[in-house]
């Protein structure tokens, strides 16, 4: 932990602040036009002539966040424009992922949009292509070499499309489509009324959190808190918020919105989200509620089992079990990469079949150390942070040693965001000031991480274990004539009073029974 120069708070101010120095949309008015999205307009003008000959239509979403808002933008779009289209969210258990040739083949339509899905939907486009339907793609997951049979696709990551901004979510790119039909069909319509919905897709979703995303979140935290919808306002009510914060969205919104697809089903959350009175969204919220929590307890049983196979000594964590819950395996994944500081990767097996979800730390790129590993692979698809894929369970042992050795290549200085830790504070800068300072950069997230520091030589004046499983440790820490209430979540390492320790951490705003002070959250300790 040697770090050279003490930060004070305008040092931290202007660190924070670089971030941000090449971003070119900063404002709602300069982000970018849907023609710089390849095939866009040959969809929009396709969708219109099926609008004006009143073909059928029909919407294949996903069953995560980003998925079913997507869904929802583009159905309340589309209902709100008086052009009537059937919606298909995938089971995770019945249908797998994404658009598939029984789902095509369920679906009367004259043409099938596709929402956060599709890119890979080979089997579906060429059902597509017999049955004479127009498949219409719009994705943002990284492209495949080949690309499926489609009328058109809409996806940032292809490699001819001109569209400034290739890390967005599924959500924006349905959003742009309705901007591009707007615009074919020359209607006026107020796209702005999605900016609420769409901060959480791209939160939930875990996009880059610079340039046009962290425009449209900070406009869509300000509409959010306006509570307009009713769903907003009974969780508001439900969880006791008078606003909303970025956080919330982390912890609260999405993980809500994505608990029913992961136990039962996705159409529980669009369905939530598109209520239209707040006793109907709040009975809906109830249902949703008691999902979350049961995913909570599958989620902390299955975390355990993982943390019996975990090896010692790797850059990298894979495990599995038979049986393992679908719905919850990337969660226990990102919980395990938090806590180890390293990538990790959980599957499910069953019938000799295993499924993976995997989560990255630092600037580690997970997918392209996947793909690596593809002549093993049954497929696979996600970005640099997140990814999933499927194996043959007998191939597990092989991939996880493969893995290994993949990940053993890179340094350690990969394993945190080179923007996360700023360097070693000066205790007496955490305070008031320094907390208004860390707000105005908010949201955090991918690419604009909450700053860590470096705390050194810090006496621990109290501490205290709390917790329900007892895994948390509150302390009081010393230094400088300085004292600092912190908190060290699942720790492994317990401290004693007396001791003297460095610490990398955050700081938040800690506020209990109307006192507000800053508090640090520790994310390693050394003593």
């Amino acid at each position: 932990m040697s770090v050279s120069k003490r930060l004070s708070k305008e040092d931290i101010y202007q660190l924070l602040s670089s971030r941000f120095s090449e971003d070119r949309c900063t404002k709602l008015s300069h982000i970018p036009k849907p023609d710089g999205l390849k095939d866009i307009q040959k969809a929009a003008r396709r969708i219109k002539e099926a609008v004006r000959n009143k073909e059928k239509i029909a919407v294949v979403g996903d069953y995560d966040a980003d998925g079913v808002i997507s869904s929802v933008i583009i159905t309340e779009f589309f209902e709100d424009i008086g052009v009537e289209v059937a919606l298909k969210i995938p089971n995770r258990f019945e249908d797998g992922y994404g658009i598939s040739p029984e789902i095509v083949r369920k679906l009367d339509a004259d043409v099938i949009i596709t929402v956060d899905n599709g890119i890979s939907a080979f089997e579906a486009g060429e059902v597509c292509r017999e049955r004479g339907i127009d498949l219409i793609i719009t994705d943002h997951h990284t492209t495949p070499e080949k690309l499926p049979h489609a009328y058109a696709i809409v996806n940032p990551k292809q490699h001819d499309c001109s569209f400034p901004n290739s890390e967005i979510c599924g959500a924006q790119v349905a959003w742009y489509l309705c901007a591009a039909i707007k615009d074919e069909m020359d209607i006026r319509y107020d796209l702005s009324k999605f900016l609420d919905l769409l901060a959480i897709a791209i939160m939930g979703d875990m996009m880059e959190l610079k340039d046009i995303n962290r425009t449209m979140v900070k406009s869509g935290l300000r509409l959010l808190s306006q509570k307009k919808r009713p769903v907003f306002r009974v969780i508001a009510e439900f969880f006791n918020k008078s606003s909303f914060r970025s956080e919330d969205i982390s912890f609260l919104i999405a993980p809500l919105i994505n608990s029913s697809g992961r136990i039962e089903d996705a159409t529980r959350s669009y369905e939530l989200l598109r209520a239209k009175t707040e006793s109907e969204a709040m009975q809906k919220l109830l249902y949703i509620v008691d999902l979350n929590n049961h995913r909570k307890e599958i989620e902390l049983d299955l975390f355990n089992q993982a943390l019996q196979k975990i090896e010692e000594g790797k850059k990298i964590i894979v495990v599995w079990g038979e049986a393992w819950h679908e719905g919850v395996i990337g969660i226990v994944a990102s919980r395990l990469s938090r806590r180890f500081h390293i990538p990790a990767i959980v599957f499910s097996v069953h019938d000799g079949v295993a499924k993976g979800s995997a989560r990255s730390v630092g600037d580690i790129d997970i997918l392209a150390h996947i793909s690596k590993q593809a002549e093993l692979l049954k497929g696979f698809g996600g970005h640099k942070g997140a990814a999933g894929m499927g194996l043959d369970a007998e191939n597990l042992p092989l991939f996880k040693a493969r893995m290994e050795a993949s990940l053993e290549e890179v340094p350690e200085e990969d394993f945190i965001s080179k923007t996360e830790v700023l360097g070693e504070i000066d205790p007496r800068a955490i305070d008031f000031e320094l907390l208004d300072i860390l707000e105005e950069f908010e949201p955090y997230g991918q690419k604009n991480p909450m700053p860590s520091f470096v705390l050194k030589d810090a006496v621990v004046k109290l501490e205290k274990v709390i917790g329900q499983n007892q895994n948390h440790q509150k302390i009081i820490l010393a230094t400088e004539n300085v004292t600092l209430e912190s908190i060290h979540f699942n720790f492994s390492d317990k401290v004693n009073s007396g001791e003297k320790v460095d610490i990398i951490c955050t700081v938040s705003k800690n506020e209990f029974r109307g006192r507000v002070s800053p508090q640090l959250m520790i994310k390693e300790i050394k003593l």
